[in-house]
């Protein structure tokens, strides 16, 4: 099996390039936003160039099929919002950026973040790749966290987009189905697709020690850019502080009462 320096390198290198396309399309369509399309995909990118430095090992190439299904859905179900304008996230970061200044601040501050901290969460995927133990039992405990998580993350999603879709819902808080267990069903699904693909990782040493990873990512979507920076925005809404004194925001349980 090819050595962890090797694989490491191979797909920091796929980054720099994903992330050099990434920066030419935000310059043609004039917003820093189509990075939240690349977010998913830098996975994929990731998993299939550690995939073939393994040489198509199993469990590398599990990984591989596993991250696509997910960053594919997850930058398929984002690409809608390349139609409108700037992503008022980037737009209030940028306010006190000169124009002429705006590209290179993007690489500085957002794509090479980004790109730095989608390398490091995919550590489990890139040490995988440099061991070819047979896929065993805990490895199925991981696919079944996956598929929890994704499951929670597409349902989600397409419950929402059901909701926004119906004239009647205009202006009203989402509260229904998964919405009604957690405040943001996709999020918390993103975080059980990052431990399911860990412990899939995790079955065969060194995996277990890239444990930082899906922690990090858990943290991120609770506490920097997921559920808390969405809840000081959401909390502005009419509805919102009591749907939310109701709901769980992250880890789901059934809805308070009264």
């Amino acid at each position: 099996m090819p050595p962890f320096w090797l694989v490491a390198v191979a797909t920091l290198l796929a980054v720099i390039v994903a992330m050099a396309v990434t920066a030419v399309a935000s310059r043609r369509l004039g917003k820093v936003s189509v990075v939240d399309v690349t977010w998913g995909l830098l996975f994929v990118v990731i998993a299939w160039t550690a995939c073939a430095v393994a040489g198509g090992a199993a469990r590398s190439l599990l990984l591989a099929v596993l991250v696509t299904v997910w960053g594919g859905r997850l930058a398929w179900h984002l690409a809608p919002r390349m139609r409108g304008g700037e992503d008022p996230r980037y737009a209030a970061m940028m306010r006190d950026v000169p124009p002429e200044r705006r590209l290179r601040w993007a690489i500085r501050r957002v794509f090479a973040v980004q790109g730095v901290i989608a390398w490091f969460v995919s550590l489990p995927i890139i040490v995988a790749a440099t061991t070819d133990r047979p896929i065993g039992s805990i490895a199925w405990l991981g696919l079944v966290l996956y598929a929890a998580g994704l499951a929670f993350e597409a349902i989600g999603d397409a419950q929402l987009r059901a909701f926004k879709a119906d004239p009647a819902n205009r202006g009203a808080v989402m509260d229904r189905g998964l919405w009604s267990w957690t405040r943001h069903p996709n999020y918390f699904g993103d975080a059980l697709v990052t431990w399911g693909i860990f412990v899939i990782s995790a079955e065969a040493w060194p995996g277990v020690l890239t444990i930082l990873s899906p922690i990090l990512m858990t943290h991120l979507l609770v506490n920097v850019s997921g559920a808390k920076l969405l809840e000081k925005t959401m909390m502005q809404r009419p509805g919102y502080p009591e749907y939310a004194s109701r709901t769980s925001m992250f880890v789901p349980r059934p809805p308070k009462r009264g």
